[in-house]
């Protein structure tokens, strides 16, 4: 919470989600053979069953490629090199399909064992997975087939693995997996209302955006707080114009990304609809900031109330999605950055107020185009911000007081989509308030295995927009 959260390291945004998993794995007593010792293919072990299954263990196998792969001859083994079940012939498995195994009594699974798939040779490791302690339910990837191992909450065998928080149901709810304990992260007064997007620069910077009047903060620590910053001139706040430098662009949502600091805004000061994202010089020493690129949503989103519009705005990085097996939605396969010349290092997701649903776009960067590569649907009715977690490779979607404070996570599933993972209820010290923002610092300034979460509230309760909690890290 206070700022002894914080630690300085250097890990690559890249990095993380592969070391997450590995981390994750050691906290578990658990272990896979590294991708190096692995024959490169799209098929997975997904769920395994050690115990009281039906008609007895069993292995899931899941395809995360695009293409159906052919698995006829492969072999599975448990750790002992003499127990192997041979899959049959004329067995293959189609893109995002799942393939149970009923491996007993070739193999005799146990509460201490291991789960190893080969091709038909039977020695050209295709994927393994160790474990120390036998699951009530089932061992499963979370998400399927691209997440670590963990206990599902129900078996699904030949099925989506239930990673949800509480029961199979990912829409059941859980507490925010953090401390319960919620503070003001401001001093007296010093925003007023209509504070919204946040997003973290690094450790010691987070970004803040206000509606009306529109404007940019670069935020600082002080003390236990975050503070406007004095230097580069954002000690009240930078001013926000459109491209032509002139106008009011109602600021709901704001990332920091490689390629600029981009916001998301629903209309000009209290006019009608307008929804845009802009991009602004975050480095500018100029005291109004003048977009250096704007997009004009209109033509892709349904007719809009004036005030309900793009309220919320992450950036994915290309490297993550491809290497999660992504799927563009426009072309039908794999996200392919290629396809989109000029669009920088990553997709920008736009969250929409009205309805809930979010939008993933590649931003000509040179200019006002763009093209829609996916929707999600939150399922919530209204999305105040969305925040990307590297670590987890979770992407975040948050509501306000209309839903009690409730957040979820999106995980890229084995069909290349971002699929409900978990739903989570607001820390139990949190009131229920207009939070319009939501931010996590990242993995590198964790501290006893958690870091900070800072929320922003609209409407100022108390003199105060900003409070701050933590976060459970990677293990």
């Amino acid at each position: 919470m206070g700022k002894h959260l914080r630690r300085r390291a250097h890990i690559t945004t890249v990095a993380l989600p592969l070391l997450a998993v590995g981390l994750t794995l050691l906290a578990l007593g658990e272990f896979d053979a590294p991708a190096s010792a692995q024959y490169r293919s799209t098929v997975r072990i997904n769920e395994i069953e050690s115990g009281g299954g039906s008609p007895g263990g069993w292995v899931e196998l899941v395809n995360t490629g695009t293409a159906a792969v052919d698995v006829s001859g492969w072999i599975v083994k448990d750790d002992d090199d003499s127990h192997s079940y041979k899959i049959g012939k004329n067995e293959s498995i189609a893109p995002g399909a799942f393939l149970a195994l009923n491996v007993e009594p070739s193999l005799d699974l146990g509460s201490s064992d291991a789960a190893r798939l080969f091709r038909a040779d039977g020695s050209t490791l295709v994927d393994s997975h160790t474990w120390t302690n036998q699951a009530t339910t089932t061992l499963g990837r979370c998400a399927d087939g691209k997440g670590a191992f963990t206990k599902t909450t129900a078996s699904t065998k030949g099925a989506a693995n239930a990673c949800g928080g509480g029961g199979g149901d990912p829409t059941s709810r859980t507490t925010l997996p953090g401390g319960a304990s919620v503070s003001v992260a401001d001093d007296s007064n010093v925003f007023g209302e209509n504070l919204s997007g946040l997003s973290f620069e690094n450790a010691d910077v987070l970004w803040a955006v206000q509606n009306s009047p529109s404007k940019l903060y670069r935020l600082v620590p002080k003390g236990a707080n975050w503070r406007p910053d004095k230097a580069g001139g954002f000690g009240s706040g930078k001013t926000l114009r459109y491209a032509n430098g002139k106008g009011e662009p109602d600021a709901e949502g704001v990332v920091f990304t490689p390629d600029g600091l981009f916001v998301a805004t629903e209309r000009d000061g209290d006019g009608s609809s307008l929804p845009k994202v802009l991009r602004f010089d975050a480095s500018s020493k100029a005291s109004s900031l003048k977009a250096t690129a704007e997009w004009d949503l209109t033509s892709d989103l349904p007719d809009l109330p004036d005030n309900d519009g793009p309220e919320a705005i992450s950036f994915i990085p290309d490297s993550f999605l491809t290497a999660q097996g992504f799927r563009d939605e426009r072309t039908g396969a794999a996200y392919d950055p290629a396809t989109y010349p000029g669009h920088g290092s990553g997709l920008v997701f736009v969250g929409v107020e009205d309805d809930g649903s979010v939008h993933a776009y590649a931003l000509d960067q040179s200019g006002d185009d763009f093209t829609p590569v996916a929707t999600i649907t939150s399922g919530f009715p209204a999305v105040m911000d969305l925040e990307f977690e590297p670590a987890t490779g979770h992407l975040w979607v948050a509501c306000d007081d209309t839903c009690q404070g409730q957040t979820k996570t999106f995980d890229i599933n084995a069909k290349g989509k971002f699929a409900l993972t978990h739903t989570f209820n607001r820390p139990a010290g949190m009131p229920n308030l207009n939070n319009e923002g939501l931010a996590f610092a990242p993995e590198t300034a964790c501290t006893s295995g958690r870091k900070e979460a800072v929320w922003s509230d609209d409407g100022n309760d108390g003199g105060h927009a900003l409070r701050a909690g933590t976060l459970n890290c990677i293990p």
